[in-house]
């Protein structure tokens, strides 16, 4: 794809001077190693280079063939991309000789020309092919999975992904209309969900719970997550930041739930006769949690469901020697 057709579909980048500056890449740590586990359309991958200091080094991650087109556009010597999921940090880090990180940066969203693009899948606003991939490359697309999928898998990936109380109905109206005819385009899809969903919020079309469930199950968005904010802990070096910016609230519970468990640990009976330096310790800090500006939600409003959450690793606490 040309740099014509990759800048086609614009994208705004939500919290980018926050996310970057959360990083805190001033003084030494302006010449450490950063991660990107999101590249999109490179937004934050761009504004940190801009702070980043001549020693320092950016690795970015993306599955969307588009956005690795896009990437290729930054010609700067302390770059690089991978074209693969972010759940390969580990592997992809250990290749490198990387052995350990001074930031990361995780941006959940999908960006505007994955959502605007019919022919990529993602939205019932416009008529496309059932795809969904973020990586068309590879995988099942959405149309070959709902065309073989059991009834009852399709309902539980509805209710648990896209938190959908309709969701036997639509699966058992999506295995009726399968049967019928090939469910090949996100207008089929769309006209299959309303003509069972009666009832819906305000201002939210009923298709949107079912559109987000197949392509967080496609994509296996929330396993990957699970296994990118580990990888992250692991290879932070101390005083290292993990920044995540969420866009739903299965995966702001994940990242959550994550990075509370590494900042409140459970401390036994003080009745017991423990030496406060053998008591467990915190393994991160919790440092913020920050939405979108009202002004930013004005200008874009995709950013008005995003939350960041931002941890830090802790130094391990010295041990006296006996």
């Amino acid at each position: 794809m040309n740099a014509d057709a990759v800048q086609q579909y614009q994208h705004r980048t939500v919290l980018l001077d926050e996310a970057v500056d959360a990083l805190a890449l001033g003084g030494v740590r302006a010449n450490g190693v950063y991660v990107d586990g999101t590249f999109g359309r490179g937004g934050h991958s761009r504004k940190i280079l801009q702070q980043l200091g001549s020693g320092g080094r950016l690795l970015a991650f993306d599955k969307d063939t588009q956005a690795i087109a896009n990437a290729a556009t930054i010609d700067d010597q302390r770059f690089e991309i991978a074209h693969d999921s972010f759940a390969t940090l580990s592997e992809a880090l250990a290749v490198r000789g990387i052995k350990q990180v001074d930031g990361v940066l995780l941006d959940l969203g999908i960006s505007s020309p994955q959502v605007d693009d019919a022919t990529r899948g993602f939205s019932f606003r416009a008529d496309g092919p059932l795809d969904m991939r973020m990586d068309t490359t590879r995988g099942m697309s959405a149309a070959e999975w709902l065309a073989t999928e059991t009834e009852q898998k399709i309902e539980k990936v509805i209710r648990e992904y896209g938190e959908e109380r309709f969701a036997f109905q639509i699966a058992k109206a999506i295995v009726a209309r399968r049967a019928v005819e090939p469910i090949s385009s996100t207008r089929q899809l769309a006209e299959i969900v309303a003509r069972t969903v009666k009832t819906r919020e305000k201002g939210k079309d009923p298709a949107t719970r079912t559109f987000q469930a197949i392509r967080i199950f496609i994509n296996q968005e929330l396993e990957e997550l699970e296994v990118v904010l580990n990888e992250a802990y692991r290879y932070l070096a101390p005083h290292g930041r993990l920044v995540v910016i969420s866009f739903h609230s299965l995966e702001d519970r994940i990242v959550k739930q994550f990075m509370a468990g590494k900042a409140n640990v459970p401390q036994p009976d003080r009745r017991l006769p423990i030496r406060a330096i053998d008591l467990p310790q915190p393994e991160m800090k919790l440092l913020s949690r920050v939405k979108p500006s009202a002004a930013e939600i004005s200008e874009n409003p995709r950013a008005r469901s995003a939350v960041m959450r931002v941890a830090e690793r802790l130094q391990p606490a010295a041990r006296v020697a006996q």
